[in-house]
């Protein structure tokens, strides 16, 4: 890591993660390498490996980034309702995500690579974030519904996100495909996926 205050490192890092978002909205993730990164930051190449040791890791901050953002939203439920009802606690999380598509592509798209190809250090700091919205969503529901097996919801929900963007977002090919091999599937959206799955787990439990 090189010399400079906690603040400039921080800064770099964001600069770096930041760059990587935006190439990725018009690259898929095995185009994008470590030139194409550097290439938006205001920085040579070598200077990144300071900061990242392979695109995976940049990849993984930008996921750990949204974990974090989407924790704050989620947490702010549980101080800003004295209660929700279902309808009210499945609107709320379907509009939440919504704003996360990208962390719903990350998760359905590259996870496990991202995972793999990081430093011990970068992916435990990914898990923190990770775990912080587990617990961000079990205090909502402890709060909201006390009755709900909070562990079982947890356990159904957290896995069902890695499926919400390959059935919310297809590409022309992908919708061409299916109807050339007499698929008929109607596409949701994200909020659509999400407020279905919470008021079913909702209602099982409650």
């Amino acid at each position: 890591m090189p010399k400079g205050s906690p603040e400039l490192t921080a800064s770099r890092k964001e600069e770096i993660v930041n760059a990587c978002e935006r190439i990725y909205q018009r690259m898929s993730f095995k185009e994008i390498t470590l030139k194409e990164i550097s290439a938006e930051t205001s920085f040579s190449r070598p200077s990144i490996y300071n900061y990242f040791q392979t695109k995976e890791e940049i990849f993984l901050a930008l996921m750990q980034r949204e974990y974090e953002q989407w924790s704050v939203e989620i947490y702010a439920l549980a101080t800003e309702y004295t209660t929700m009802s279902a309808d009210e606690f499945a609107t709320a999380l379907g509009h939440s995500l919504e704003k996360h598509e990208q962390l719903l592509k990350l998760l359905a798209m590259n996870h496990y690579d991202m995972e793999e190809n990081s430093r011990q250090e970068r992916l435990t700091e990914f898990k923190t974030a990770y775990g912080l919205s587990l617990e961000d969503v079990r205090v909502c529901l402890r709060k909201f519904f006390p009755d709900t097996d909070t562990e079982r919801f947890i356990f159904v929900f957290f896995p069902f996100l890695f499926g919400v963007y390959p059935y919310s977002m297809a590409t022309e090919k992908q919708l061409r495909a299916m109807q050339e091999a007499g698929i008929h599937f109607r596409m949701h959206t994200i909020f659509e996926m999400i407020y279905s799955c919470v008021m079913q787990l909702l209602r099982k439990q409650m």
